[in-house]
């Protein structure tokens, strides 16, 4: 096969020029003579890569000054965790709205350091899967904060609205962070496992408004202290430094790229591209109405699900892999974060076309 191209959910593709990068430095990185994640987290020479990818991430998403952005680990799990012991202050209470998996993992683990005011967002519109308008979430009047997940990859819903509340707004955007254009200054804390759109499995990224910083609750770990991190910049403790690494090379090819605009419209391309084709193939089925479809997780659906497992084995002839779906969700998905190329997506529409017109 020529090319292959990774469907991955996560850790999913990083890109090929990055990669390529990243393997060309890796022995000896800047005329050292070593690698990058061989040097001290403390050398001006990380330092400066430090420095540089906080900069370029914030150039990408236009963060604001009164924001500090913060390069975590444990994950987007351990924010579930996180979050709740950085912002109650004195409150009791937190509502989260629910719309998928993710959204109910961070509830689970919310629930034991607080009250959990839980909204049920997701519903049924025209027979498919949907998530009811902001206006209509019902938000406690005595919760500290308001925390829902935008995109959940396993089902493939995607939710474009906020939250209408004046209670600091808290986003899980581990799945569409850098795919589409945001305004930070809506959000009270926006964090991100890095491993879908940022770079490798490692590394979690928190941008949290200055004035949330001193809420904490006493029996917070401090490596997981948001003020901890901000005046330790991020290095309370050894960081992952290569994680941290190629997340700041992922930063510097998105602005080469054309920033965030430019990776939006791609993914609008891409993800226009094979919605259409599902959409007037009788043989596959997305079952998520079109106000609600993910751009970076497409789940599709055979009409005939006894050709799932040779579906798949054909795919990977071809170079498509990792497109089983999530084991709760059964038959098929395709993940196109930033790194996936139209190519691929064709590719993917091309072979599902000849797969259809051989089993239909």
């Amino acid at each position: 096969m020529d090319s292959v191209y990774n469907f991955s959910a996560g850790p999913a593709a990083l890109p090929k020029a990055v990669m390529e990068q990243a393997q060309a430095e890796f022995i000896n990185w800047n005329n050292l003579g070593t690698s990058v994640m061989e040097i001290s987290h403390r050398s001006k020479e990380f330092i400066q890569v430090a420095s540089e990818a906080e900069q370029d991430l914030r150039d990408l998403l236009n963060i604001p000054n009164n924001y500090k952005v913060l390069f975590c680990q444990g994950g987007a799990r351990a924010q579930f965790a996180a979050v709740p012991l950085n912002l109650l202050g004195g409150a009791k209470k937190a509502t989260y709205i629910d719309a998928g998996f993710w959204a109910e993992s961070a509830i689970d683990e919310a629930q034991k350091y607080c009250e959990v005011d839980v909204f049920e967002a997701k519903v049924e519109k025209d027979g498919k899967l949907a998530v009811k308008p902001a206006a209509e979430w019902e938000i406690d009047a005595d919760s500290a904060y308001v925390h829902f997940c935008p995109n959940e990859t396993i089902d493939g819903l995607e939710i474009s609205e906020l939250p209408i509340t004046d209670k600091p707004i808290v986003a899980d955007m581990s799945s569409n962070i850098l795919s589409r254009k945001i305004d930070v200054s809506q959000y009270g804390v926006i964090y991100a496992g890095a491993q879908k759109n940022i770079g490798p499995a490692g590394i979690c990224i928190a941008i949290v408004r200055d004035d949330l910083l001193d809420l904490a609750h006493n029996l917070l770990p401090s490596f997981l202290s948001y003020k901890v991190l901000a005046e330790k910049d991020s290095m309370f403790n050894t960081p992952p430094t290569f994680a941290w690494y190629l997340s700041g090379l992922v930063f510097k090819w998105l602005k080469a790229q054309g920033g965030v605009e430019a990776m939006e419209l791609r993914n609008i391309e891409k993800a226009a591209t094979l919605y259409a084709f599902i959409d007037q193939s009788d043989f596959y089925r997305n079952g998520v109405h079109a106000d609600n479809r993910s751009r970076m997780n497409v789940p599709f659906q055979l009409a005939k699900p006894e050709l799932d497992a040779e579906f798949l084995a054909q795919a990977e002839k071809q170079g498509l892999v990792a497109l089983k779906g999530h084991r709760a969700a059964g038959g098929m998905r395709a993940s196109i974060y930033n790194a996936m190329t139209l190519e691929g997506v064709v590719a993917l529409v091309d072979f599902m076309r000849d797969f259809e017109a051989n089993n239909a």
